[in-house]
């Protein structure tokens, strides 16, 4: 069991993991997920808000099951290894507020670092500016982690507070369980459903369930982070995580290849925009947020399935983000940035600029 429980660790581990999800991601588009958008952490958790009600775009309104199945894999694991840890403590508003902002920008660009690392894997050259300005956003972040920034101390928590998400992921399945879409209706008793545009787009429950719990073990016992990587390289020179991403952005070339889902090109690519400035700046600030609070939202999934509460604290908050995004104009669509969305990013930079330049005091 130990041996096994660090193979994924390992520099072929980690290429291994990024494969898979290389593989899996498109393959979910071609079983019936949106357009380069077989994974997308932020675009799927604004579809579980407007499930929920808490926005009403009803183009984007659907209980994805792969966000719950990333959070409960992610339980398994820890649990299996050993490694369920409930902590907390660690300045949670500070992160609710990070996760609000990381939200904003990656729906002012359209997607999660995952899902612009399938974009460009799809052939959409629009995600290059993303990227491009996810790298910077870090960048920076990587200027305050050197200074000291420090959000402080996670403390042991009780195990029921390490279940919490898990346990609110588990509320959701059944939620979808119970009260599946209705054909042609855009709410049951219960939850909200989108009857077209993307949210209408998915591939089957279980299929979907069956492939974030897989993923979710597999990245809690691999660390696959997306931000870690950039950070690890540009901090310490270190390619251990970064091999992770080239090894999911090569997959899923070839895989997007052999499905005939691969298009090149700016021009008229799915759930996508060619406002370059604010592919560069969206992503920019959704880097930095993601920075200041210690992970990719793929990877705040995984930590808040293995007990961290501050990693919980930063998932709601990129839920309720999406809430606002949707509600007030911020969010872009394949025309453009939102009407308001060019001022959330202004006010977004000031805020995580604030908090990068004040939260510098060390852990005692």
């Amino acid at each position: 069991m130990k041996k096994f429980a660090n193979v994924f660790a390992t520099a072929w581990g980690i290429v291994a993991v990024g494969a898979v999800i290389g593989v899996l991601a498109p393959l979910l588009q071609k079983l019936g997920n949106p357009g380069n958008m077989g994974i997308c952490v932020a675009c799927f958790e604004r579809d579980i808000a407007g499930s929920l009600g808490l926005h009403r775009a009803e183009v984007v309104q659907y209980m994805r099951p792969e966000i719950i199945g990333f959070v409960l894999g992610s339980l398994v694991a820890a649990l299996l290894f050993k490694e369920f840890r409930p902590r907390a403590g660690s300045a949670p508003i500070v992160r609710f507020v990070l996760g609000v902002f990381a939200m904003i920008g990656a729906l002012v660009f359209l997607g999660c670092p995952w899902r612009a690392l399938l974009r460009l894997s799809g052939g959409d050259l629009n995600a290059i500016l993303g990227i491009l300005g996810l790298a910077f956003g870090i960048w920076v972040g990587t200027l305050f982690l050197k200074a000291g920034y420090n959000l402080g101390r996670t403390e042991k928590a009780h195990s029921a507070a390490g279940l919490v998400m898990p346990a609110i992921m588990a509320g959701f399945l059944v939620l979808a369980i119970l009260y599946p879409p209705i054909a042609g209706e855009p709410k049951n008793d219960i939850l909200f459903t989108s009857i077209k545009g993307p949210g209408s787009m998915h591939a089957p429950l279980i299929v979907s369930l069956v492939i974030g719990l897989a993923i979710g073990f597999l990245a809690q016992r691999s660390r696959f982070c997306t931000m870690g990587a950039i950070r690890d390289l540009v901090l310490f020179g270190q390619t251990h995580l970064f091999m992770g991403i080239l090894g999911l952005v090569v997959v899923a070339f070839v895989t997007n290849l052999v499905l005939g889902q691969f298009k090149l090109g700016f021009e008229g690519q799915p759930v996508a925009h060619t406002m370059h400035v604010w592919n560069f700046l969206g992503m920019a600030l959704a880097g930095l947020a993601f920075a200041l609070a210690g992970g990719c939202p793929g990877r705040q999934l995984f930590l808040a399935g293995e007990g961290d509460g501050d990693a919980a604290v930063f998932v709601i908050g990129m839920i309720v983000g999406a809430g606002i995004a949707h509600n007030f104009g911020l969010a872009s669509s394949p025309q453009g940035i939102g009407p308001h969305g060019v001022a959330a990013v202004v006010v977004g930079f000031a805020v995580c600029l604030v908090i990068g330049l004040t939260m510098r005091k060390s852990a005692a």
